[in-house]
């Protein structure tokens, strides 16, 4: 981990106190309380030679009120749309296109998923050919590709950042606001008068809303003071009490009303946005502190990594401990599993801590990506990789637990995943070429 002692070191001290810190901040802490939060609520069991899972949202109730702390996926966007904003505005200022920016937006975001997606493929053929059960791997390889639904939501948002910025730029606020207003109707289309089609389109515009208010945060159109940030935030929470203490929707802030995004969950996002800016004075003024700073660095310069591995984590250390009686299995109604959670979650973040040292060198490396000859043949490459990467990802998304073949992941989505993000490497590294050569 030395690379990442020099790049903490290299960072932190080449901070520039213009930056916003309080964005990394919240990138940070919304990406650890996910892996927390994950730990926590998977019970994960192992008998009989078998792994599986499942929601313990399902059968404990009383964890609902929770969730309302641990769902911050709409941080993770705002905080998302800030820092695509900034480097949109700083690509396009030094003469950048668009194409250019997506290719050296997602390389960072595809290297590391690509390291995930051999090393399942590569040790699933490994332990079939060796006669591990293939029930045992299937279920393996569906906890380790859990954190692929979001990416595949992210990084269609990252695709769209040009188109979206450029929409922001000639509307503003407008945007989100329009936005909000189509999640409300098509909420009430799709739960309260059963229009599928309709109701899935949440799915798209309710993080779509969130992202866009991380550009109008980023150009300074939310501008609050604490006051009435706190406002804000009290208004997102009486709001988000209404609708599930007397209104329709659950308490609940994982399953109904995450899937689709439902009206509740803007709720609770406009209660977030409001208490991020209300903090952002205060924040940043902590943040200058080179110890706080310093961790933030540590944890944004692997972040994707910590997010992409946590759950086979928790599948390593389920295979490890369980059958071995290290660790037990308490019914998930008892005070006993409830206690063994703080155990188990350590267990998770030691086995964490060795894939991350492993891994991790792939997010740090800083690739050296040349000027890419604007043009047809590149444009054509790039959305069809796109085209393929984002197929990939949905096919394993949604393909759900199960032996899927010898692959671990279904191979359509290994196969159109891998060979994606192999034309988007191309695309990338094409060299311009010179007057001379032309």
């Amino acid at each position: 981990m030395r690379g990442l002692g020099a790049t903490v070191r290299d960072l932190a001290v080449r901070t520039p106190d213009s930056r916003e810190r309080n964005v990394d901040m919240w990138r940070a802490l919304a990406i650890c309380l996910v892996v927390l939060g994950h730990w926590f609520v998977i019970a994960v069991t192992y008998r009989g030679g078998r792994l599986s899972g499942y929601n313990a949202l399902d059968v404990l109730t009383w964890i609902d009120p929770v969730t309302w702390l641990f769902q911050v996926m709409p941080i993770f966007f705002l905080v998302g749309g800030y820092a695509g904003g900034a480097s949109m505005a700083s690509h396009r200022a030094s003469g950048g296109d668009s194409i250019s920016w997506v290719l050296r937006r997602t390389d960072r975001l595809l290297r590391p998923t690509t390291a995930l997606f051999l090393v399942l493929t590569v040790v699933s053929l490994v332990a079939g050919a060796a006669g591990v059960n293939s029930e045992l791997l299937g279920h393996a390889a569906w906890f380790a590709s859990i954190p692929l639904w979001f990416l595949l939501a992210y990084l269609a948002l990252v695709v769209l950042t040009p188109w979206l910025h450029a929409l922001h730029r000639r509307a503003g606020l407008a945007v989100p606001v329009v936005m909000l207003v189509i999640v409300a109707v098509a909420d009430l289309l799709g739960r309260g008068l059963h229009v599928p089609i309709v109701g899935m389109s949440t799915y798209l515009f309710a993080w779509l809303a969130v992202y866009q208010l991380g550009f109008c945060w980023r150009d300074r159109l939310l501008r609050l003071s604490p006051g009435q940030a706190l406002a804000v935030a009290a208004g997102g929470l009486a709001v988000l009490i209404g609708l599930t203490a007397v209104g329709p929707y659950p308490v609940g802030m994982v399953g109904y009303n995450t899937t689709p995004p439902s009206l509740a969950l803007m709720a609770l996002a406009a209660t977030q946005v409001g208490l991020v800016l209300a903090l952002q004075p205060a924040a940043n003024r902590w943040l200058r502190r080179i110890g706080p700073w310093s961790a933030v660095v540590v944890i944004n310069a692997v972040i994707l990594t910590v997010f992409l591995w946590h759950m086979t984590a928790a599948a390593v250390a389920a295979v490890v401990l369980f059958p071995t009686g290290v660790m037990p299995q308490p019914p998930l109604h008892s005070t006993t599993w409830l206690l063994w959670r703080v155990p188990w979650i350590a267990a998770c973040a030691l086995v964490l801590v060795v894939l991350v040292a492993l891994f991790a060198p792939i997010e740090l490396r800083r690739s050296r990506l040349r000027s890419v000859e604007r043009g047809l043949w590149r444009d054509g490459a790039t959305v069809l990789g796109l085209a393929a990467v984002l197929a990939g990802l949905l096919v394993v998304a949604v393909s759900g637990p199960g032996y899927h073949g010898a692959t671990g992941l279904p191979w359509a989505g290994v196969l159109s995943y891998l060979c994606g993000a192999a034309v988007l490497r191309v695309a990338r590294t094409r060299p311009v070429r010179s007057a001379a050569s032309r």
